[in-house]
């Protein structure tokens, strides 16, 4: 991946805390929800309820698909992420605590039970860059190798 893609998909990562994910439901419809992340380079983490129709979705099926952008007045400046992802469910309480104390403070859930939260860390396979002030719809397209993380 170009060096200078790499930089701007990681601003938009580090400029952004709110992504959609879509998961797979049994029934074959998409369930898109919001949910919040931390990125640590191009490698996102979130958390969701165990009890949740998102964590059961993921347990079948880890493919997910996600996007994150921002609320901005003119259409033409738009720049955002769209990312087809597989989601892995954390086990490690050390890996589980490191990524927990990436949340803001001012997140309230830093402070929940673990043992009612599920950590997921969320590996690219496929990025799709949005910048429209390249021209209307312009998006690159990235197919993510291991070596890229």
């Amino acid at each position: 991946m170009d060096e200078i893609l790499k930089q701007k998909i990681t601003e938009i990562l580090d400029q952004n805390r709110i992504m959609t994910v879509a998961t797979n439901r049994p029934d074959g419809w998409p369930q898109a929800t919001t949910v919040g992340y931390v990125n640590i380079g191009l490698t996102l983490y979130f958390l969701c309820s165990g009890q949740s129709q998102k964590a059961e979705n993921i347990a079948r099926d880890q493919r997910i698909s996600l996007t994150i952008d921002h609320d901005i007045s003119d259409p033409m400046a738009i720049k955002g992420l769209s990312m087809a992802a597989e989601a892995q469910l954390l086990e490690s309480p050390a890996e589980i605590s490191k990524v927990m104390s990436l949340f803001p403070s001012e997140y309230e859930f830093r402070t929940l039970d673990l043992h009612e939260v599920l950590v997921f860390r969320v590996v690219p396979k496929v990025i799709s860059v949005l910048d429209y002030s390249m021209g209307f719809g312009h998006t690159d397209l990235i197919t993510i190798c291991s070596a890229t993380r």
